[in-house]
Parts: C-alpha cells; sequence; structure tokens
C-alpha cells in the first residue's frame, strides 16, 4: 500500500494560519462570554473581578497539562495576558509596583503577571503601594516579600480591617528559572469573595524575639516569613496553613514564651506551587 504523501512546506503554512484564524476566533467568544458577565453582575451589584483562587487553580491545571516543544513560560505569559486583559476589561485597574528594589526586576514582573494593557504605577516602598490601593477604587498593589529598602515592618499597614489585604503570591507556577521568578505579593482592597486561602498570613507583635519560636510555629505547619522591629517590640509576619484555627499562631507563640501577643489578618493566598517536576514530561 502506498503512504499518503507528506505535507509540503506550503501544506504547514496553512495549517498553521488555520489554527491563528481559529485561536483569535476564540478569543473573540471568550471576549462574547465577559461581556454576558458584566452584564450580569452589573444587574447583580458588581463586586471585584479579581478571583485569585480561580486565578491560581487554572495556571496550576495550564502548566500540569502543557506538553511538547513550546516553553512553559512562553504558555504561562500568555494566558497571564489573557486573564489580566479580561479581568481589566469587566472593570479597569492598575497595578501599582514598588521598584525600590530594583526597577527592571519588578517591571518585568509586573509586565509578565499583567501585561501592557493594564497601566502601571511605579513607587518607591512597600508602604506607598499600600497606601496608593488604599486610596484607590479597585486597584492592585505588587511588591518584593521583603518589602523593599527600608520598608521595616511593613505588614502593620495591612491590619486594620478596612486596609488593603494580600491576596495572592506570585509567580502562581514556581520554577528555578522563571523569567519573574521573583517572589511578590499582590494585595488589593478585602475581597467579598473569590479569595484563595490555603496559606492565611497574620501580623503578630509580641514583646521580643525567643529561640523557641520558630519551633513553636512549625509544630503546627507555621513560619515567620517577615520580622522587625517595631515601637511596640518585634513585630512577625506569620503564614500559617488555611485549615487551622485562627488562633493557634497566638497560643503557638505564647506557648513559646511570648508576651503580650496580638494577632491580625493581613490577607491570604494559594497554595505555591512548585512545576520543576513537570519539565521532563513537558518533552
Amino acid at each position: 500500500m502506498s503512504q499518503p504523501p507528506k505535507p509540503t512546506l506550503a501544506d504547514l503554512r496553512v495549517e498553521i494560519d488555520r489554527i491563528d484564524a481559529k485561536m483569535h476566533e476564540l478569543l473573540i467568544e471568550r471576549g462574547r462570554v465577559i461581556d454576558q458577565l458584566i452584564e450580569i453582575k452589573t444587574r447583580q451589584g458588581g463586586g471585584s473581578a479579581f478571583r485569585p483562587a480561580r486565578e491560581a487553580s487554572m495556571m496550576r491545571a495550564i502548566a500540569e497539562r502543557h506538553r511538547g516543544r513550546l516553553p512553559l513560560d512562553t504558555v504561562e505569559s500568555i494566558w497571564r495576558v489573557i486573564i489580566s486583559t479580561f479581568t481589566y476589561i469587566q472593570a479597569p485597574y492598575s497595578v501599582h509596583v514598588d521598584v525600590s528594589g530594583g526597577e527592571a526586576t519588578m517591571r518585568d514582573s509586573a509586565r509578565f503577571h499583567f501585561g501592557f494593557t493594564v497601566p502601571c504605577v511605579e513607587h518607591m516602598g512597600a508602604a506607598d503601594v499600600i497606601r496608593a490601593v488604599g486610596g484607590s477604587l479597585g486597584d492592585l498593589g505588587m511588591f518584593a516579600l521583603d518589602g523593599g529598602p527600608g520598608a521595616g515592618a511593613w505588614w502593620t499597614a495591612l491590619a486594620p480591617p478596612d486596609a488593603p489585604k494580600i491576596i495572592a503570591r506570585l509567580p502562581f507556577v514556581e520554577r528555578a528559572d522563571h523569567p519573574a521568578g521573583l517572589p511578590v505579593f499582590v494585595i488589593s482592597k478585602p475581597l467579598v469573595d473569590g479569595a484563595a486561602r490555603e496559606v492565611v498570613l497574620e501580623s503578630v507583635t509580641l514583646d521580643r524575639w525567643r529561640a523557641d519560636v520558630p519551633r513553636g510555629l512549625r509544630k503546627i505547619g507555621a513560619e515567620a516569613i517577615g520580622s522587625a522591629a517595631n515601637g511596640m517590640g518585634l513585630a512577625l509576619l506569620v503564614a500559617r496553613p488555611g485549615t487551622i484555627a485562627a488562633d493557634a499562631v497566638t497560643e503557638a507563640l505564647r506557648s513559646a514564651g511570648g508576651a503580650d501577643v496580638r494577632a491580625s489578618e493581613v490577607g491570604a493566598h494559594a497554595d505555591r506551587f512548585d512545576a520543576s517536576a513537570l519539565r521532563d514530561r513537558a518533552n
């Protein structure tokens, strides 16, 4: 039996054009669905368009199912632009970015995760970002986990109930050679729904540091990811599992010898997802 003829270069280019046109049509179709979503939300009184839990779930699913020659970096960046831009279409917003630790790195991270349609506003410090988001109608803020040079206990500014809160840790899909791999927090005004709560963050103050603090936190699956002196003694930023009791951190620190322990929730985010193990499967 004769073998079917192999496709020519012209045939393959026609096939690529067909796929490109189909991809464009699907984006247009997604836009029509967003139009319907906007109409429904308008009738129901609006609400934030940000859904950090859904975004984290989508990005994890994309990384897990990806195969082939196209780098995961490219696929991730395409979907981040799609998600962020369609969110912007639902309710325009800006991203306030702390560039005090280096403009290029933070600008790359902002553009990778939010694209070029969403306006990017630069600030010099986490405190300035927090103030800008707090005074906005519905903007986001982004800064490195350490808060930048001289930031101190920046997380204490998130403690008041109406203050902005951490809603995500980026990148959603972590790996050693990520092109925008700098760990950053994203903040917004408190969300009514759609938040990811696998990891809850607490601003904690106590009298001083004690050697038993790390061990006491580890017993409940928590860790101190930030610390700084403040006027009340020591301020800690603690990450704990969202499944444990709200007072577990306070009790753990008291058991470790801490005095005058006070804690306030300052946000939450999805579990960290390391895609390094998926690399071999993609080839």
